[in-house]
Order: structure tokens, then C-alpha cells, then sequence
């Protein structure tokens, strides 16, 4: 990297903000904390500036020309403190327009920071304010929502400390930006998503993966797959065939480094600033004790390992007794990169980094399955059916005629069904069983075409189970219903109505929407009275995890936990045929993006808008 470490100062001394002491340097010059705060560059105060360009980025010996955030990748953070009022100036000097959303926080709608729903966007070479009070605290992100820019690198953490003494106690903290970068355009990325939905995927399973027994496929169940063009593995959209995955933007090999003194507790501050990755995040021989998740306190309890979706965030505390070094894990949820941090009492050490363990395979729940009656099915699990080239979706609902080769392979099963294969793990199962749902009897919401080709036809509460990939792992896993609030929540009045969502889409072509409907298509948006309480219902009809988050509030998922004290979240990961139910009060007005925060996922369709009325007293 040629970026020029004097000019980078001397453009945070002429702005609002102060570089903290602590961050002189950007973040890919420098690693360890010899204090309590984190060790990237900090800006802080009432006045903070902030200009986006195009900056060089350097990883594994590569440079290309990232969106950066006064020049650095990840972005400054920003330290603020609850009851200050946050005025922060925001240059563009980009050849396009550009935004900043911060993410997580409650604020008016007009400083959101979503082009077309609350503001009109920066233009190039303009200055836009962002002013709006903190009434939080906690651990939060800002990023662009404008075109792909966040995948470039534009992003960064927001670190809120409470007006009063934190209920969290500790002694040093670090921030973790998870992230992932490709030297591939991210708008080449999602034309080739278009053109060949499985174009990542270089860990499909195989016939030598068959013979040496590593698919962990039976022949039935593979003769299933092939005929079907299906492909269990078919997990994340984008990997690591093409991305590098990042920690606070250096690359596994440029191994950050986070300090400790052996008995300090040590509060890591966890957000996934990724455009399309699912982290699995642990640290071998290091418990950790979750504290915090979305910003949000809840009680704390004990792990090994968590999932972490994209735009989630989670604050753990650790206490390291040994004066050695240990190795940060986040490893994507399909196995194929990882990225990789160190802990360590000084600079230079390292710990073992394990290897990348198995790919997982997608399950029958995940086709949306995970309800029926198993032992109607001549008692076959079908343990290792789901996803793939079938457009990665569920056999509800497809329109098998109008895929290539479909026709084949549904004969195929049904060939099965009548127990033509002896001993395979699909013999003897009544097929008529797992007709696909009539899209006549589709949701009356939705709308059913070539953007949906597939509808669970059993979907799940998922919460309580481990995530994809961690469920059979020896170690202690979180899972959503471990997190229980710290402080009771706020309204406990019963919801008022109900509302089901959908979450759909065509792989083949890779389409996603709300109900059917893409927000291109001129939707009419999600609307609620102000102040109702509402039970929102999201139901995956896909096979790929949607990371659904709504701007503006908290919802509280509903989770079976202690009353009163369900987990407050902005986002929650939705698995494959899967549902999840969670209560919204409606108390902030105005216009609020709602979608997968899967960039690709979003910008081909999955987002909306929640509109919050009557907006008395606020200026629209």
C-alpha cells in the first residue's frame, strides 16, 4: 500500500473528530493495544468528519482500489457516548453518489441514510450532516447503501459506551470487523450469480468424493441429488473460491494481532461487516461469555462457538489465565476460507490455526421439511437431501416443467417412491407425500411466479437449534435461545395482529423478493400504526439463510424464554426453510428499509419498506 500516513493525519486534524491516541496509524499498519480501547483509528467527540474515496488496499500481496472511509479499510471507528448529540460530516469525493446508514441505530428517519426511503443521497463532491441525539449504547456499524460500495470496503464499527456505569464489566477491549474482499468487481460477482447461480461453488460433491466416502453420501441419496441437479453443498453464494476473508482488514496470513495481560477479562466487540458470509466464530482453548449481541445487553452466558450472520453483532468477554497466544477463528459457514486474528500477551506471537474442517451438508429441514412426519415417508430420514442446482431451493412448490432436466429427475424419484431401489435411503417412500404446495394455495400475499419456485412446505422454529454446520461439533454452541435480555423489555403488551412474510425467490435465475415481489416491481410497502404492536412471522421458503434486517427499531424475538425478557435484535438470521416470529412496537415514524442484508440478496430484489404512521410532529 502507497497510502500516504501523513496526509492521512493531517485530514483527521483538519476535521471535526480527533484521532484517538491509540489509532495514529490505519488499521492495516498497525497491530496490539497496549491500553483499554481499541487499537484501530478512532474518531470521537461531538464534530466528526468523514470523506469517502477511493483508496489502494493491499491483501496477500495484492493491491486494488477499495471505497474507503478517511482512507482506511474498515472504516475509523466511531466512539460516542449515550446522551450526546452526534453531528458528523460526510464528504463525498467519489465520481458517484454515496451514503452512510448507520446500522442499528435509533434515530429520525431522515438521518437513516437510505438513498431513495429517507434521504436523496450524496451527490459527488457534496457534504451532507448527519445530526441526530445517542439514546443507546453498544456495539454498532455504519456502512453505504448506495449501489455495491460495501463491498469495496465501505464500512466500519461504532462503539456507544452508556451514560451511566456498563453493567458489563472489563478490563481491555478489542473491536473485530469481520469482513470479506474479492479483486473481483462486486458487480461482475452478481452478474455471474445471474448467469450461473452456482458459479462459487468449487465444493460440490463429486464421483471421487463418492468412492473415498468424503461426500458422506449414500449411493441412493447421490443418484437423488444427480438427477434432481441438486447440490447439498450449495451454501453460501459467494466464498472463498473468490474472497479473502478479513479481521479489521488484514488477511489470514497478516495475522492481526489484539493484546492481553493474562487475567484480564477482555471484551471483544464482534460485527460482521461482510457483503454475502456467515462466520462460525471461535477461539480454540478460550472459552467466551456472550454479553451482548446487536447492541443490546443480555445475561451473560457461556460458549464455545457462535454463528454470526451477516450485519449481527455479538460482544464477548474473555479471560485468558496463560501467557500465550491464541488463535481467532471466524471460518465460513461452508467451509471453503476462514479468517484469523491472534490474542496475545505481546506482538509477534502465534497460536496453531486449525485446518478448515468438513463441508457441511444441507439437510431435509433445510428444504423446508423440517415439520413432516418422517415416518410417513416409509420411514426414511433423508437425512442428506436439500439445495443446489434445482436453484438451491425446496421441492415445494417448483414448477418442476419449466426447469431443464427436471422432468427426468422427478421420474426418477418416483421411480424411487415405488421402491425400485432396494436399499437406498429413498426406498420405499411415498413420493405423493412431497408434492409440492398447489401455488393455489400460496399465502393470499403472494405472488407466485417466475420469481418463486419454491414454497416450504413444512417450515420450522428454528431458533433453538445449532446453526448450519455446528451441529454436531463436540464444544458448546450458541443458539438464539440461550439469549435471554438483561433489562425487562420495554412493552409487554400482547401483539395486536399477526403478519406473515414470505421469503422468496428463483435461484436459476437469481431473483429474491418479499412475497413473491420484488422491490423493483413496485411493491407496496409493509405499513403499521404507530405505536401497534404487531407479531411478524418470516417465513424461508428458500434454501439459502436470509439475514433479514429492519432499520430503525428493535424487535424482540420471540423465542420461548424468560417472559418479559425476550432478545432484543435489528437483524436475525432466518434459516433455510425455517420461520421466525418476533414483536415489533411500531414507535419510530416514518419510512425504513427493510431486507436481507445479503448485498446481492438485496439488490436482486429481497427489500422493502416499512412505513411506521401517523408521523405527528415529524417533519416528512
Amino acid at each position: 500500500m502507497t497510502l500516504d500516513r501523513r496526509a492521512l493525519l493531517r485530514g483527521a486534524a483538519a476535521g471535526g473528530g480527533a484521532l484517538a491516541l491509540s489509532g495514529l496509524l490505519p488499521a492495516w499498519a498497525q497491530t496490539g493495544s497496549p491500553g483499554l480501547r481499541s487499537d484501530l483509528p478512532t474518531l470521537t467527540g461531538p464534530n466528526i468528519d468523514l470523506t469517502i474515496g477511493h483508496s489502494p488496499f493491499t491483501v496477500n500481496g495484492r493491491t486494488a482500489t477499495a471505497t474507503t472511509i478517511n482512507g482506511v479499510l474498515p472504516a475509523p471507528v466511531l466512539r460516542l457516548r449515550e446522551g450526546q448529540n452526534a453531528r458528523l460530516s460526510v464528504t463525498n469525493t467519489l465520481d458517484e453518489d454515496t451514503s452512510i446508514h448507520w446500522h442499528g441505530l435509533l434515530l429520525p428517519f431522515q438521518m437513516d441514510g437510505v438513498p431513495g426511503v429517507s434521504f436523496p443521497g450524496i451527490k459527488p463532491r457534496e457534504t451532507f450532516v448527519y445530526e441526530f441525539p445517542i439514546i443507546q449504547s453498544g456495539t454498532f456499524w455504519y456502512h453505504s447503501h448506495s449501489g455495491l460500495q460495501e463491498a469495496l470496503g465501505h464500512y466500519g464499527p461504532i462503539v456507544i459506551d452508556p451514560a451511566g456505569a456498563d453493567p458489563v464489566g472489563y478490563d481491555r477491549e478489542h473491536v473485530l470487523v469481520l469482513s470479506d474482499w474479492s479483486f473481483m468487481n462486486p458487480h461482475d460477482i452478481l452478474l455471474k450469480l445471474k448467469q450461473s447461480p452456482g458459479y462459487f461453488n468449487r465444493q460440490r460433491t463429486t464421483l471421487a468424493g463418492f468412492l473415498n466416502g468424503n461426500d458422506r453420501m449414500s449411493l441412493e441419496e447421490r443418484r437423488m441429488w444427480g438427477e434432481m441437479r441438486m447440490d447439498p453443498r450449495d451454501i453460501l453464494d459467494v466464498n472463498g473460491s473468490t474472497y479473502t476473508y478479513l479481521i479489521n482488514g488484514h488477511g489470514p496470513q497478516e495475522n492481526w494481532t489484539g493484546l492481553f495481560r493474562p487475567g484480564e477479562r477482555v471484551r471483544l466487540r464482534v460485527i460482521n461487516a461482510s457483503a454475502m458470509s456467515i462466520f462460525n466464530v471461535r477461539i480454540p482453548g478460550l472459552a467466551m461469555t456472550v454479553v451482548n449481541a446487536d447492541g443490546e445487553n443480555v445475561r451473560p452466558v457461556e460458549t464455545d462457538e457462535f454463528q454470526i450472520s451477516v450485519a449481527e453483532t455479538y460482544d464477548v468477554i474473555v479471560r485468558p489465565t496463560e501467557d500465550r497466544a491464541y488463535t481467532i477463528v471466524s471460518e465460513a459457514i461452508d467451509r471453503s476460507g476462514m479468517g484469523r486474528a491472534t490474542l496475545a500477551p505481546r506482538l509477534g506471537m502465534t497460536a496453531e490455526v486449525p485446518a478448515l474442517r468438513e463441508v457441511p451438508n444441507l439437510t431435509m429441514k433445510d428444504m423446508g421439511m423440517g415439520g413432516m412426519d418422517h415416518g410417513a415417508m416409509g420411514g426414511q430420514s433423508m437425512g442428506g437431501m436439500n439445495h443446489g442446482a434445482m436453484g438451491g431451493q425446496p421441492m415445494a412448490g417448483m414448477d418442476h416443467s419449466t426447469m431443464p432436466g427436471m422432468a427426468s429427475g422427478m421420474a426418477g424419484m418416483a421411480g424411487m417412491a415405488q421402491g425400485s431401489q432396494p436399499g437406498g435411503g429413498m426406498s420405499g417412500m411415498d413420493m405423493s407425500g412431497m408434492n409440492m404446495r398447489d401455488p393455489e394455495n400460496a399465502p393470499p400475499d403472494m405472488e407466485v411466479g417466475v420469481g418463486v419456485d419454491s414454497i416450504a412446505m413444512a417450515p420450522t422454529n428454528r431458533l433453538g437449534e445449532r446453526p448450519t454446520g455446528l451441529e454436531n461439533v463436540p464444544h458448546r454452541v450458541l443458539v438464539y435461545t440461550d439469549l435471554v435480555s438483561l433489562q425487562p423489555n420495554k412493552d409487554q403488551r400482547p401483539p395486536s395482529r399477526n403478519m406473515e412474510i414470505h421469503l422468496t425467490g428463483n435461484m436459476e435465475r437469481f431473483m429474491w423478493s418479499f412475497d413473491g415481489k420484488k422491490f423493483s416491481d413496485g411493491v407496496e410497502p409493509f405499513r403499521f400504526e404507530l405505536n401497534e404492536r404487531v407479531r411478524v412471522t418470516l417465513v424461508n421458503d428458500s434454501m439459502m439463510a436470509h439475514p433479514i434486517h429492519l432499520h430503525g427499531h428493535f424487535f424482540e424475538l420471540v423465542t420461548g424464554g424468560p417472559a418479559g425478557h425476550q432478545p432484543l435484535k435489528h437483524t436475525v438470521n432466518v434459516l433455510p426453510g425455517a420461520k421466525v416470529s418476533f414483536d415489533l412496537t411500531a414507535d419510530n415514524p416514518g419510512d425504513w428499509a427493510f431486507h436481507c442484508h445479503m448485498l446481492m440478496h438485496m439488490h436482486a430484489g429481497m427489500f422493502n419498506v416499512v412505513t411506521v404512521r401517523p408521523m405527528d410532529g415529524v417533519a416528512s
